[in-house]
């Protein structure tokens, strides 16, 4: 069923505390998370990333501290709320907490988080609404006791295996399709933790990279697609060089902020183990039947969702972005005074345009970096202005200039429109669109929070049509091909779906599924009908504001 191989590197055991008996320490705040920052991102109507995951195995180190800094590297993968559990072999402590990293923590929260092992997360919602109980990490029993678990991705078959284990009995405290991993390994507790999890991964169908925890392990399971990205990385002790510890995480980002340097990527369908003996792993060898029998990374990865200092399958995000751009300017040149990027992840492709067509890069656009989270909300007005808040033209660069103007993606194509009215507005003659992505005209199911199908502008729109709406003199997109080649890797390495309709994990067509999809009527239907397959759309999801309590609560359990 499974195959298994050890490495030869022993790390340094953990200190045992004398109690034996488990406890956690556990708290949870509740934010206002209705903000103007929030306002934006659905104002934008861009694809989000659901979450990053961290975690750190490393005796005699600060692990809180180094999460701490793991999960601020991967603020990008999700605004929505944050939270660190430690273990100190004994005690599980966890705090959670709606907002930012920095606003859900400070000094005296890590200081009274004290463990050599810590699993951490950052969080925006995809399946689950945007509430403090559906913070992460969560907690669950197992074979080796109490557990802390953390996930980034969406299971395709949640609603299902709900219904199953609620009909059975089992009683549920969040919407999330993270607590249905968790109680699917509370289930098979009667086993060796080992064949609990790989009999999780022949239950649950979708995308996960996991990290979790038990009192003396760190683990990491990635699904056998590997949609979601998942690396390793390795704290070296700076006496003799040897491993001081092991962190893993979404991105190769958060490995430099924490001191670790990077090993290999989590192989997909791999579970990784990780203790004070040995570093363990073993492969899921189940069967198909649901998915595709190869890897599937998700490519928008390398147009947008990646950090661009960040390094996926080898390939530097920064120069996968870069080489986008240099492939657009060959396929789709166009007579220009100045090349400008939509910052940030626009940027690199408009540096590369500009390369490949011998016209001068300029910024155009300047992007207030300090909008975060807060609890004044915009007006009407503010809301009609929509980009304007984050985005500025620099009038001097644009006037009087025919501008090439590189995006990474184009969704539902409100955003688009009003940077080219914003363009025009600051004096410039001539707009054209570059977009360094397909056309984006499917839902994703895998663990990105997309517009409906219906909302996507290039479904059932021609490249002509989505230009005279967004009003730019010219659109064009790079074509697959082009996109392939910039990221360096085979095209069937890769989840395309969102430009292609081919889904390599069956989406179930009994399905209802949208964001909210386990939400609060009940019977796991969210609020109103869902899509029932990727042709049938549904409402839209972002039409749902949740507001939590405006005064944050601590809970203790």
């Amino acid at each position: 069923m499974h195959d298994a191989h050890h490495w030869k590197h022993p790390l340094p055991a953990a200190p045992k505390p004398e109690t034996t008996q488990s406890e956690v320490n556990f708290s949870v705040q509740k934010y206002q998370d209705n903000s103007l920052a929030e306002f934006q991102e659905n104002a934008e109507g861009r694809p989000h990333e659901e979450c990053g995951v961290f975690g750190i195995y490393a005796p005699g180190v600060e692990v809180a501290r180094r999460a701490f800094f793991g999960i601020f590297a991967l603020q990008h993968r999700g605004q929505e709320s944050a939270g660190i559990a430690v273990t100190d072999g004994t005690d599980i402590q966890l705090h959670r907490a709606m907002g930012l990293v920095t606003q859900v923590f400070d000094e005296d929260i890590l200081a009274n988080l004290p463990g050599h092992i810590s699993v951490a997360h950052t969080r925006y919602s995809t399946t689950g609404s945007s509430k403090a109980c559906n913070a992460q990490p969560i907690l669950t029993q197992s074979s080796e006791g109490l557990m802390a678990l953390a996930h980034n991705g969406n299971l395709v078959n949640a609603v299902l295996l709900r219904a199953e284990m609620e009909e059975a009995g089992i009683q549920f405290e969040t919407t999330m399709d993270t607590e249905i991993i968790a109680k699917t390994i509370e289930s098979l507790n009667d086993r060796p933790l080992e064949d609990a999890l790989l009999e999780t991964m022949a239950r649950i169908h979708g995308a996960y990279s996991l990290v979790m925890m038990t009192h003396d392990t760190l683990i990491a399971m990635r699904d056998p697609n590997g949609v979601r990205p998942l690396c390793l990385g390795r704290l070296s002790n700076s006496e003799d060089g040897e491993a001081a510890g092991y962190v893993v995480a979404s991105e190769t980002c958060a490995l430099n902020v924490v001191g670790a340097e990077y090993v290999r990527e989590i192989e997909p369908g791999e579970i990784v183990f990780i203790n004070n003996e040995k570093i363990e792993s073993v492969f899921y060898k189940g069967l198909v039947e649901h998915r595709e029998d190869r890897p599937a990374l998700c490519i928008f990865e390398f147009i947008y969702l990646a950090r661009p200092d960040s390094q996926i399958m080898g390939r530097n995000i920064h120069q996968a972005r870069r080489t986008m751009g240099e492939k657009l300017a060959q396929q789709d040149p166009v007579e220009a005074d100045v090349v400008i990027g939509v910052p940030d992840s626009g940027t690199p492709a408009a540096i590369g345009y500009a390369a490949g067509s011998g016209i001068p890069y300029q910024e155009g656009l300047i992007k207030n970096r300090y909008i975060q989270r807060t609890f004044i909300q915009p007006d009407q007005t503010q809301r009609e202005l929509g980009v304007r808040l984050k985005l500025t033209p620099l009038r001097d660069v644009l006037e009087g200039k025919r501008v090439v103007v590189v995006e990474d993606s184009i969704v539902r194509g409100t955003t688009t429109k009003r940077i080219v009215q914003m363009i025009r507005d600051a004096g410039a003659t001539e707009v054209h669109l570059r977009i360094s992505s397909p056309p984006y005209k499917w839902p994703c199911f895998y663990g990105i929070d997309t517009a409906a199908r219906k909302d996507l502008i290039a479904y059932q729109r021609s490249i002509e049509e989505i230009r005279q709406y967004n009003g730019a003199d010219s659109l064009a997109y790079i074509s697959m091909d082009n996109l392939i080649n910039a990221v360096g890797q085979p095209k069937n390495l890769f989840c395309r779906a969102c430009f292609d309709g081919e889904y390599p994990i069956t989406i179930p067509h009994d399905v209802k599924f949208t964001k909210l999809v386990l939400g609060e009527d009940g019977n796991g239907n969210g609020n109103g009908s869902a899509p029932v397959s990727p042709d049938d759309p549904g409402p839209e999801s972002s039409d749902v504001v949740v507001q939590e309590d405006a005064v944050p609560t601590p809970v203790t359990v």
